[in-house]
């Protein structure tokens, strides 16, 4: 997958993320899907992403992502089962995600 579509894939997946938490709150019922394709279009980004390449740092920094984009797999999953922990999942992915998202821009 090239660098062009992946950002496109990740921009959108982001997206649908917001989408589905915020109109999961209203109780619509399409609002879980919205939300498994973005986590699922997400997670496909960061695991199709080459490491050979990357420092350890970097490499670290990616496993964060990684970890954070499973997670709102599994939020997406406690979504569907109406379990109220998908906050908790959706809470730490965030985290991650903003972590190594600073991390990496002071980096370059």
């Amino acid at each position: 997958m090239n660098q062009k579509a992946r950002t496109i894939i990740f921009n959108i997946a982001g997206l649908l993320i917001l989408a589905g938490a915020a109109l999961f709150l209203t109780k619509w019922f399409l609002a879980p899907y919205l939300f498994a394709v973005g986590a699922a279009g997400m997670a496909v980004c960061f695991l199709t992403l080459p490491t050979k390449d990357m420092e350890f740092r970097e490499r670290r920094l990616h496993r964060f992502n990684v970890i954070a984009s499973l997670l709102m797999v599994c939020a997406s999953g406690l979504m569907f089962k109406d379990m109220k922990e998908w906050v908790i999942c959706l809470t730490i992915a965030a985290i991650l995600l903003l972590y190594s998202s600073f991390v990496s821009s002071k980096n370059k």
